[in-house]
C-alpha cells in the first residue's frame, strides 16, 4: 500500500492564534496572538518533527517573514525536519539561488526542499521591482529552473534566454542531495512548467474529483516529456476526537470572522491573477452558507485567508477517510496546517497519522522504539502536552 508523506506549516504570515489569521496573497496579513518569533516557530518545528511530519512549508510574499532567513534561523531547533522553503524565481539571479540552496542543503545536512512560487499578484510583484506580466513570469520561471538545475551539475553553464542569462558560471556549493522542486499553479502556463521541472506538483484543496482531473492533466504533460512526478495537496485541518467536536470548532472559527473582514479581504483577493486563487474564491463564494463543499471538506478558511482556503474537518477516522479519497485521486503528499499551528499539529499527529498507520498508509519517518511514557490523552488540554512560547 502507499506510504504517504505529511508536511506541516510555519505560520510566518502575521503569526498564529486560535482564530483564522486573515490576509496573504497580496492582502496585508492580520496580526495574531502569537507573533512569528524564533522561539515559537522553533517550537512548532520541533513538535512537527517529533510527530512524524517530513517537512515544514514556509510561505513567501510581502505579507510574511522571509522564508530563507526564517528557516535558516530555526533549523537548529530540530534535527530531522526538512524545510519546504517557498521562493519566487527571478527576484534573485539563478546563480545566487543555486548557491543559497547549496549552502542551506550542505549546512543543514540535506534538509532543504524548494517550493517555487511564480506569484499571482502583479501589484505585489512590482513591490519587488518585478514588472513582468503573469505569462512572462512563467516563461522566466522555466528559464530559471533550467539554469539552476544546470548549475547543480557542477559543470560550466552559459545560457542566454529571453529573460535570463549566464556566462561561464561554475557553482562550487553543489547541494547534496539535490533539493526536490515543489511547484504549484493552475493556469496552462503553470502546468507546462510543472510538467517540465517539478518533482512534486502541488495543488490547493479542491474536492477530490477536481483534484483528480488536475493530476491527470499534469501527469499526461509530464509523460509527454518522458518524466514522472509526484503530487501533493495543501490543506488546513480541524481534527477532533468526534465529528461533533470538529464541526463545533469550524463553527467557532466562522463566528470569529466578521462580515467586514470577509468583504475587505475578498475584495483584495479578487485582484489576484492566480487561477488557483480564483478557484478558492469560487468554492466559498464570499458566503457563510454552503461551505461544506464535499463531505468533510470546508471552505470557510478561504473567506479571509488567501491561498489554501479549505480544511479537512472531522474525527480522526473521518479525516483519514478523506485523505484516502485524495490518495485515490493521485495525491501522495499532504501539506497541512491548523489554528493554532502548535496544538493542531498534535491533534493531527496524535490522532490522524496513527489512524493512517493502522491502515498501512503511513509510517513515522523516525519512530521511537520504546516511549518513555504514555501519550497524553486527547481529553487533556493542549497546554498539558507542551508549553506554549509566545515571546
Amino acid at each position: 500500500m502507499s506510504n504517504l508523506t505529511f508536511h506541516w506549516f510555519l505560520p510566518t504570515n502575521g503569526g498564529d492564534g486560535r482564530d483564522v489569521v486573515g490576509g496573504g496573497h497580496g492582502v496585508a496579513a492580520e496580526p495574531a496572538g502569537r507573533p512569528a518569533s524564533v522561539p515559537y516557530l522553533g517550537q512548532v518545528a520541533r513538535s512537527a518533527e517529533q510527530l512524524g511530519f517530513e517537512a515544514a512549508l514556509t510561505p513567501t510574499g510581502a505579507w510574511c517573514e522571509d522564508a530563507w532567513l526564517t528557516t535558516a534561523m530555526i533549523s537548529s531547533a530540530s534535527e530531522r525536519l526538512k524545510f519546504l522553503v517557498a521562493f519566487r524565481p527571478g527576484l534573485v539571479s539563478p546563480f545566487l539561488a543555486a548557491q543559497m540552496a547549496g549552502t542551506f542543503q550542505n549546512l543543514t545536512g540535506g534538509r532543504l526542499l524548494l517550493n517555487v512560487v511564480v506569484g499571482g499578484e502583479s501589484h505585489e510583484q512590482r513591490m519587488y521591482g518585478d514588472f513582468l506580466d503573469k505569462d512572462g513570469r512563467y516563461a522566466r520561471c522555466g528559464e530559471f529552473l533550467h539554469a539552476v538545475k544546470a548549475l547543480w551539475s557542477g559543470e560550466p553553464v552559459t545560457f542566454h534566454g529571453e529573460h535570463l542569462a549566464l556566462s561561464d558560471a561554475v557553482l562550487a556549493q553543489i547541494p547534496d542531495p539535490l533539493p526536490e522542486i515543489y511547484f504549484g499553479g493552475s493556469s496552462p502556463a503553470a502546468l507546462d512548467v510543472a510538467a517540465a521541472y517539478a518533482d512534486v506538483y502541488l495543488t490547493w484543496g479542491e474536492p477530490p474529483e477536481a483534484v483528480r482531473r488536475k493530476v491527470d492533466a499534469v501527469r499526461r504533460l509530464a509523460e509527454e516529456q518522458g518524466r514522472e512526478i509526484r503530487f501533493g495537496i495543501r490543506l488546513h485541518a480541524i481534527a477532533r476526537d468526534t465529528h461533533e467536536e470538529a464541526w463545533a470548532e469550524a463553527d467557532r472559527l466562522l463566528t470569529g470572522i466578521s462580515d467586514e473582514q470577509i468583504r475587505r479581504i475578498q475584495d483584495g483577493l479578487r485582484r489576484s491573477e492566480s487561477e488557483g486563487q480564483r478557484r478558492m474564491l469560487d468554492l466559498n463564494r464570499g458566503s457563510r452558507q454552503g461551505l461544506e463543499i464535499h463531505p468533510g471538506l470546508w471552505a470557510g478558511i478561504g473567506l479571509v485567508r488567501g491561498g489554501a482556503g479549505t480544511a479537512l474537518v472531522g474525527s480522526h477516522a473521518e479525516i483519514a477517510d478523506l485523505i484516502e479519497e485524495y490518495t485515490a485521486a493521485g495525491i501522495s503528499e499532504f501539506v497541512l496546517s491548523g489554528y493554532p499551528h502548535l496544538e493542531e499539529a498534535y491533534r493531527v499527529g496524535e490522532g490522524v497519522l496513527p489512524e493512517l498507520a493502522r491502515r498501512g498508509l503511513w509510517s513515522h519517518p523516525a519512530p521511537v522504539a520504546s516511549p518513555s511514557r504514555a501519550a497524553v490523552p486527547f481529553g487533556a488540554r493542549a497546554d498539558d502536552r507542551i508549553p506554549v512560547v509566545v515571546s
